[in-house]
């Protein structure tokens, strides 16, 4: 049998208790992997070992989509009505929002994110989503078609079948609950990876699947690492849809899996590059908020983080002092902390990542303005950093850093900020700071990107489709546009001359 996951918390913030198993879930029960290895689980605050999880394997993956075949096949897909679907999903929500601090803390203690955002943040998000595609679960209609009086056309929109979906470590509750809402209410059964490094509330979310009362073989969790259980995913010619959210360089590895496989559709959420433009005639107070909520939003390790901040030349004095003074306020400290803004890094290969640009930031010859150091002597806490001075074919300027470091650049006029913003490989998402109405209009639909927010940044809501431009993905997340990634459309013709 698995290992069980007990923790009880004593903290400022929280105390409380958590239990649930640390194995794979499959066919409705935690079971060990096939090899019974485990993977270490470690507490990005201090380097050390929370747990071990269950080690899957691609024999794992076939025994998982076994199960969820079966399970689509006969006690869900075609033969479980909307509204029941909608009921199980709403359940899981009610269950969800019973155990949000309880999420919270586990979400704070593998990932690092502070215990107060997961809480009032992420978690607001997660159950939104949830309530959402429940509301969509009987609504998934198609349409009539008139031809001629003697033919009946219609559309039938049906769930795809096995779907594999693997979740990144960022917001690993969060891309659970984007990726299972739509999924479940359009019917498919899930075979998903979370994160090797941040497992724990998703194996905390199978618990509350079953609570909730799903039929067995629904939902599968396979943990694992991405070059075994991912790549199983990707390539398994019995799932017919894989949903990624990740690394451009991984998300391409997944695509490829793919086509070479059974061609299963695929929908990518990947990097970016974000600009973040503040005009001459921005609220100056409005601006620095949001734009440091832009970069060091989820400790910057954030797809959509706003890593390139550009000025007007009229204000970036006043700016950047303004900015490097709401920057040097941020609270980096113990995540369970009542006044921490930041907590660490997620592990100690992404801190050495971050650490690296930061390095190659100076080398290249960029002004470090402030920060680019760690904090403490343990874990893995980087300060709030800022460059100046640097060209375009840097590679802070170029790259996703996926951590707290932003570059502040000047500009002239509209259409140099246009050019300079769309210089990129990526297209997620961009914000933009103006009091002219005519001006964010016209910028928003000049950028190359697939989310333009306007004196505001990062902020994201369940039915409002979030995805990207160019080398930042394909498809969309949430919102009505995410159901279309997980259906068929049938057009059926009758002669009834």
């Amino acid at each position: 049998m698995p290992s069980t996951f007990d923790y009880t918390w004593d903290t400022p913030v929280y105390k409380g208790s958590t239990s649930f198993s640390t194995g794979l879930y499959i066919g409705g029960k935690f079971v060990d992997g096939s090899n019974k290895t485990t993977i270490d689980v470690i507490n990005p605050s201090t380097g050390k070992v929370i747990t071990k999880i269950a080690e899957g394997t691609p024999k794992d993956v076939d025994i998982a989509v076994a199960a969820a075949q079966k399970a689509y096949e006969t006690v869900w897909g075609l033969n479980c009505p909307g509204n029941e679907r909608g009921r199980l999903l709403n359940k899981l929500a009610d269950l969800m929002d019973i155990h949000r601090d309880e999420y919270a803390a586990v979400e704070a203690l593998d990932n690092g994110k502070t215990f107060n955002w997961a809480k009032n943040a992420d978690l607001g998000l997660c159950i939104d989503t949830i309530r959402y595609y429940a509301g969509w679960a009987d609504k998934i209609h198609g349409s009539t078609i008139e031809t001629s009086e003697d033919k009946l056309n219609y559309t039938r929109h049906e769930p795809i079948g096995v779907v594999g979906q693997i979740i990144p470590w960022n917001f690993p509750l969060m891309m659970v609950c984007w990726k299972i809402g739509p999924a479940l209410a359009t019917g498919n059964a899930i075979v998903l990876k979370p994160s090797e490094f941040t497992p724990l509330t998703a194996l905390l979310t199978a618990k509350l699947i079953d609570e909730a009362g799903f039929p067995p073989g629904v939902v599968n969790i396979v943990n694992g690492y991405g070059s075994t259980v991912g790549q199983a995913i990707a390539e398994h010619m019995h799932i017919e849809k894989v949903a990624f959210t990740g690394s451009t360089l991984v998300g391409r590895k997944v695509m490829e899996a793919a086509a070479k496989s059974n061609l299963k559709k695929v929908t990518l959420e990947l990097g970016g590059k974000s600009p973040s433009i503040v005009f001459d005639d921005a609220d100056l107070s409005v601006a620095v908020e949001w734009a440091a909520h832009g970069i060091y939003f989820n400790h910057g390790q954030t797809c959509c983080a706003g890593s390139r901040i550009f000025v007007h030349e009229k204000i970036y004095d006043t700016f950047l002092h303004k900015f490097t003074e709401k920057s040097k306020s941020l609270k980096v400290g113990d995540p369970f902390a009542l006044d921490s803004f930041q907590g660490p890094q997620v592990s100690e290969i992404q801190f050495n990542r971050i650490m690296g640009y930061i390095d190659s930031g100076k080398q290249e010859g960029a002004t470090l303005h402030m920060g680019g150091h760690r904090i403490g002597t343990e874990g893995y806490f980087i300060s709030p950093t800022i460059f100046t001075d640097v060209r375009p074919e840097m590679r802070i300027v170029r790259e996703e850093i996926f951590g707290p470091v932003g570059v502040i650049i000047k500009f002239k006029d509209d259409d140099d900020i246009i050019h300079q913003a769309n210089d990129t490989v990526y297209g997620l998402a961009a914000a933009l700071f103006t009091t002219n109405v005519k001006r964010a209009i016209k910028t928003a639909h000049a950028l190359h990107a697939g989310t333009v927010w306007v004196n505001c940044s990062n902020t994201l809501y369940a039915n409002v489709p979030f995805g990207g431009y160019k080398q930042s993905g394909i498809g969309r997340e949430l919102g009505e546009y995410a159901l279309s990634n997980y259906t068929n459309v049938k057009a059926i013709q009758i002669n009834i001359a």
